[in-house]
């Protein structure tokens, strides 16, 4: 069974795409819910977290993101400090889930933002990204998340370019229409993947 790798630039609608590929049967494995878990209240990622950025890393038993996220942003060193917590752990349960789904006969979907930046393409058979152009990644990340546009433009300077994922991908989801477009574009995209795949 095959193994997709869905990614694209914040605010590009990763998520949506995600939730319809569900929809379609496929076994979503994705990277933000295993993140959380492998620093969950009582964890040992989290108390390696408190260990390495001390009480205030931690509000109401859970990770304090917004404190951290502050911390890492730009700080290479605390990023780096945070990901080699994180990242291991999230690798464990991805793979866990990714091999029980492919055991069960599944399709599986491993949504995973930072793809490409974390060279993670090998990993799977064939990519997908989310596309928007970046103009209108800035509109929609500004009032999602309530940003100004410089810390907007900021946080989508700190990922690959979303013309270079574009440019690399092997399935390209345009999402710079409404809602109802995304899903025919989704619908396609699923249709062929299954003729490329169940003809074999």
């Amino acid at each position: 069974m095959k193994v997709i790798g869905l990614t694209g630039g914040i605010a590009s609608g990763k998520s949506t795409v995600s939730e319809l590929l569900r929809g379609y049967g496929f076994a979503v494995v994705d990277a933000d819910v295993a993140s959380r878990t492998a620093v969950a209240a009582g964890s040992d990622g989290l108390q390696e977290v408190i260990a390495v950025f001390g009480g205030e890393a931690v509000i109401d038993g859970e990770m304090n993101r917004p404190y951290i996220g502050q911390l890492v942003f730009n700080d290479p060193e605390k990023r780096a400090a945070l990901n080699s917590i994180i990242h291991p752990r999230v690798r464990e349960i991805m793979a866990l889930e990714k091999r029980a789904a492919l055991q069960n006969g599944r399709y599986v979907v491993m949504d995973i933002p930072l793809l490409y930046e974390n060279k993670l393409e090998a990993t799977v058979d064939e990519v997908w990204v989310v596309y928007v152009p970046e103009h209108l990644q800035l509109e929609r990340l500004m009032k999602r998340n309530d940003m100004t546009q410089e810390a907007a433009a900021a946080r989508i300077a700190s990922q690959l370019a979303i013309e270079e994922k574009k440019a690399r991908a092997d399935v390209v989801i345009d999402n710079s229409g409404d809602l109802q477009t995304l899903e025919q574009h989704v619908k396609k995209a699923v249709e062929q993947f299954f003729e490329r795949n169940e003809k074999k």
